[in-house]
C-alpha cells in the first residue's frame, strides 16, 4: 500500500460487492412473488433493487402489490433466501483484499441493505467479522442512497468525508457516496450493469478484485 495514504476509512457494500449473492437475492424476490401470485419482476428489475433495505426493495420491485402483501412478501423472501445463504460464496479475492487493507491499517466498514442478523451471519460464516471496525445496515438507519449510513460510520470512526472511500456494485452505493461527499469506486461484477454505474461518475470502475486491489495500491 502507498505510504502517502489518501484514505483512512474504506466502506464496502456487502451483497454483490463482497459476497456473490446477486442471483440468490434476485431469485428469492421472484420466488416470493410466485408464492403469493404477485407480478414477478424481471431479472433486471429484481437486481436493480439490491442494496436497498428489504421492505423498500420489495416496494420498488413489486410496485403493484397491495400494502397488505408486503409483510407476507418479506416473509416469503426470507424463507427462500435463508434456504441458500449459507452456501453463498465471497467473490474471488475479496477476503484476501479485506485482510490486506486491515493489515495495512485502514479502518474498514460495511454499509448494507441487509438486516443486522443477516450481516452478522455472513460475517461469522466468512470469518470476516474481526476485520471490520464498524457496520451499518438499513435496519439500523436510513436506507441508501440517503447518506445516513456513511455519516454514522464516519462519526463513529472519527474520519472525515475527504478521507473516506465507498466501494459498491450499485448506483445506490455511488449515490450514497455522492450524497455524503465521499469518493466512490464501483465494481462491475454485482447487481447493476457497468453503463449504469459509469453514468453516476464513480472515481473508478473495476471488473474484479484483482483490479480493485491494484487500484487500492495505486490510489488509496
Amino acid at each position: 500500500m502507498m505510504m502517502d495514504r489518501r484514505y483512512d476509512l474504506i466502506v464496502f457494500d456487502w451483497d454483490g460487492t463482497v459476497m456473490d449473492s446477486t442471483a440468490v437475492i434476485a431469485g428469492s424476490i421472484q420466488a416470493a412473488c410466485r408464492d403469493l401470485d404477485l407480478t414477478v419482476p424481471s431479472d433486471e428489475a429484481a437486481r436493480h433493487v439490491i442494496g436497498l433495505g428489504l421492505a423498500q426493495a420489495l416496494r420498488h420491485a413489486v410496485p403493484d402489490a397491495p400494502e397488505s402483501m408486503y409483510g407476507p412478501l418479506v416473509d416469503r423472501y426470507r424463507h427462500h433466501f435463508l434456504a441458500q445463504d449459507q452456501a453463498i460464496p465471497l467473490f474471488k479475492g475479496a477476503k484476501e483484499t479485506i485482510i490486506e487493507l486491515f493489515d495495512a491499517g485502514y479502518a474498514l466498514g460495511v454499509a448494507t441493505g441487509k438486516n443486522v442478523a443477516g450481516l452478522n451471519r455472513a460475517l461469522d460464516a466468512t470469518g470476516l467479522k474481526p476485520y471490520f471496525h464498524a457496520t451499518r445496515t438499513a435496519e439500523q438507519t436510513i436506507s441508501k442512497p440517503d447518506p445516513a449510513m456513511l455519516f454514522e460510520l464516519m462519526e463513529e470512526l472519527a474520519v472525515s468525508a475527504g478521507r473516506t472511500l465507498m466501494v459498491g456494485d450499485t448506483t445506490h452505493d455511488v449515490l450514497l457516496a455522492k450524497n455524503a461527499g465521499v469518493d466512490a469506486v464501483a465494481v462491475a461484477f454485482g447487481a447493476h450493469p457497468a453503463e449504469q454505474l459509469l453514468a453516476q461518475e464513480p472515481l473508478a470502475l473495476v471488473r474484479d478484485f484483482e483490479e480493485l486491489r491494484a487500484w487500492f495500491k495505486a490510489n488509496a
